[in-house]
């Protein structure tokens, strides 16, 4: 289960999302350089090989360490994708081909703007299809993909249930969870999509038992409502909502800051992405550990790199402090203020372009909370 929003203010369009996977889980932050090859071969994608593109942008992924597809990211161009599991009665039930985030990270590489990420992941489902195994533990766990896609002047939305598909351009705000969201008031849509997409293609049971239309309508009014002076701490702030209680105590499937309890709620909030899309470079930040409650927005550039973020057993630091914040009510209060007390300044000089002093703010903090000397031990 995962949440996505994106939000226009400002000059520049504002992107977050909660990627919600089973906890033990590593997902890795990766930045991977622009490449062009004369005669490119075959790509080997998670399950399939497919045509390789000659020429493929840079690009920042969180992805989970299995697969070879991304669960969001952002590209060079100033790209941003996330999606999000959708329970279509078109799921692939047996065989393997493009997961949903194989497309997430073929747009990324292969779009210059959200229009031609949106064709590009459109012409590949059409030829591919969509299906495999998407759990890490949990192979049987199936779903289509609904995906939210934007550049510094749009926002686009494109679900799919198997080879169909339907895609929209919001105004100026749009939520994602794992429910559709397009009905009949889509711009372009395949031959098969069905007059009203939503109603067509959704199946009744796993988006109620995820609560996605709770979730989506807290993360759409957060868009809707958002500031009109926007910053990479308020998304991160959308990205911590507990609908009750604090994640760790009284936690539901309701909460946009996912943490995992019981059959009923196998996942997790397992790493966080927030970006501002405007003029010049994308000004990223991503978690690379569980819980954005409790974690730290670092820095990741095509420029300055993500040293905070490529460091050695990141992910399992980052576990180990949620089985202490668990456990230790106190010290999960303690690592909220240190968060609240650096962050701000932290996110602000992302935005101002300043990579550097972030990075080292984001290494020292972690350097703290992340191996067992805060002030708490």
């Amino acid at each position: 289960m995962c949440d996505t929003l994106a939000v226009k203010r400002g000059g520049a369009v504002w992107f977050a999302k909660n990627s919600d996977r089973e906890p033990m889980e590593d997902q890795r932050v990766e930045i991977h350089a622009p490449s062009r090859e004369a005669a490119p071969g075959k790509l080997r994608c998670t399950y399939i090989e497919i045509d390789q593109a000659p020429e493929r942008r840079g690009v920042i992924l969180s992805r989970p360490a299995w697969m070879w597809g991304a669960e969001m990211g952002v590209n060079d161009a100033g790209v941003a994708i996330g999606n999000e599991a959708v329970f279509s009665r078109s799921i692939l039930k047996k065989g393997e081909t493009l997961l949903g985030m194989d497309l997430v990270r073929l747009g990324l590489e292969r779009a210059t703007s959200a229009v031609d990420a949106a064709d590009v992941m459109i012409s590949l489902l059409e030829r591919h299809g969509q299906g495999g195994g998407a759990g890490f533990h949990d192979r049987n766990f199936r779903y289509d993909n609904s995906f939210l896609i934007a550049d510094a002047r749009e926002i686009i939305v494109l679900e799919t249930a198997g080879r169909d598909w339907a895609m929209k351009k919001a105004l100026d705000a749009w939520s994602i969870s794992n429910a559709y969201t397009i009905g009949a008031d889509y711009d372009r849509a395949s031959a098969s999509a069905g007059r009203d997409f939503r109603a067509a293609h959704e199946s009744f049971v796993m988006p109620r038992l995820a609560c996605a239309a709770a979730r989506r309508g807290t993360t759409f009014q957060m868009a809707q409502s958002a500031p009109s002076v926007m910053s990479l701490s308020s998304l991160a702030g959308m990205l911590r909502a507990h609908d009750a209680g604090d994640g760790f105590d009284g936690g539901a499937n309701r909460d946009v800051c996912l943490h995992a309890s019981g059959p009923l709620r196998p996942h997790a909030s397992t790493a966080s992405m927030v970006v501002r899309l405007a003029d010049g470079a994308p000004r990223a930040a991503f978690t690379g550990t569980i819980h954005p409650c409790i974690s730290l927005f670092k820095p990741a550039s095509f420029d300055g790199g993500c040293r905070s973020l490529s460091r050695e057993g990141l992910f399992g630091d980052g576990l180990a402090a949620a089985r202490r914040a668990k456990g230790d009510p106190v010290w999960r209060r303690e690592i909220r203020r240190s968060i609240a007390a650096v962050e701000p300044e932290l996110l602000a000089a992302i935005e101002a372009g300043d990579f550097a002093v972030a990075d080292a703010t984001a290494a020292a903090w972690s350097s703290q909370w992340l191996s067992g000397r805060s002030s708490a031990s």
